[in-house]
């Protein structure tokens, strides 16, 4: 992808509940792993109160902590990550360590949007953890992914694509998580950015019947990771013109309703469901039982690090393969080809 295409010029449609959001959103995949060693993709399915469009991920954009702050919104061709795939331990969140509460795991005990287990702000919360569940969830699984919102306000990318980015500093509240966090940021990193969050919904309810007996947790991510310790997100800005400041301006709704953002235009479900990105590449990677992850991602349980896989052969990893090298593939970024990386509601 290069950072010199204006994505919002190229897109010919969104996935994203606005017209005005053509960015890219990334998240490793879900896979079930049967007790007879097959995987089957984890189905994705829409938040609470956020329609009926096709997949499981909302995307936050928030203005700071409440009444909210001037931010400053992202130029084109930037982008960054957060996380690290390769990672199979970490400590539990600690409130004098800010990035620790950047990634999490909800399980929920019904679909309620009100229900008991979903009465927290992300990451923080008795249902909340920093690894997967080690228990089945009735109401599935959402993940929580926070991206740094504090920009050293020069590169738009850098080698790692992330050290121009930084979590902001203080203590956090265990009973708010980051959300609203108002740290300052730190003096390398002095301009405030949207703090951009996704909640991506598991649908681990159709695997009840076959979830183990003996007490063993089943779910793996796509890139081999069975503890969850590794989820990670990718962030590639979209945005048509100013939209987004606009949007970071104007819309200060605590609560996020798309209605309440007049500067966008609305999509309807339909229009979202519309807006499908055909597979190109020939390899079974849901709606099946298969017998390996996709690509070159065989399970690795930690606790030291994830290793990658040297010349792999794997289909979903040989369009751009080049003899020779080391390559590692997410078998989530297989998998979400055919299939659109669907953001129901990116709410501002």
């Amino acid at each position: 992808m290069d950072p010199a295409d204006d994505y919002a010029e190229l897109a010919t449609c969104t996935t994203c509940r606005f017209k005005e959001d053509k960015s890219n959103y990334w998240t490793a995949v879900l896979y079930f792993k049967h007790t007879n060693g097959s995987y089957i993709r984890v189905p994705q399915y829409p938040n609470h109160v956020v329609g009926s469009p096709n997949g499981g991920m909302t995307v936050y954009y928030i203005p700071g902590f409440p009444p909210f702050q001037k931010v400053k919104a992202f130029d084109k061709g930037f982008r960054m990550i957060t996380g690290d795939p390769s990672i199979r331990y970490k400590k539990a969140s600690d409130v004098n360590d800010v990035p620790s509460w950047a990634h999490s795991f909800r399980c929920w005990e019904d679909t309620e949007w009100l229900g008991a287990s979903n009465r927290f702000a992300p990451g923080a919360g008795p249902y909340d953890t920093v690894h997967l569940p080690n228990k089945f969830c009735p109401g599935g699984i959402r993940s929580n992914i926070f991206f740094p919102n504090c920009w050293d306000g020069v590169n738009l990318d850098t080698p790692d694509h992330f050290s121009h980015m930084s979590y902001p500093l203080g203590q956090v509240d265990p009973g708010m998580g980051i959300i609203w966090h108002n740290g300052s940021c730190p003096s390398t990193h002095p301009v405030r950015t949207p703090t951009i969050l996704y909640e991506i919904a598991w649908d681990t309810r159709p695997f009840e019947d076959v979830w183990p007996t003996d007490g063993s947790q089943p779910l793996v991510m796509s890139m081999g990771d069975p503890t969850g310790y590794g989820q990670h997100g990718d962030y590639v800005f979209g945005w048509e013109g100013d939209s987004l400041q606009r949007a970071m301006d104007t819309c200060l709704d605590a609560f996020g309703w798309p209605e309440n953002c007049p500067e966008l235009t609305i999509l309807t479900d339909d229009e979202i469901n519309q807006c499908v990105q055909q597979a190109k590449v020939d390899e079974t990677v849901e709606g099946e039982y298969i017998p390996a992850l996709p690509g070159c991602n065989p399970i690795q349980n930690g606790p030291e690090p994830a290793t990658m896989v040297e010349n792999c052969g794997a289909v979903s990893t040989t369009i751009d393969f080049v003899p020779g090298r080391a390559v590692q593939t997410p078998a989530s970024n297989a998998a979400k080809e055919g299939h659109p990386i669907v953001t129901p509601a990116p709410r501002v």
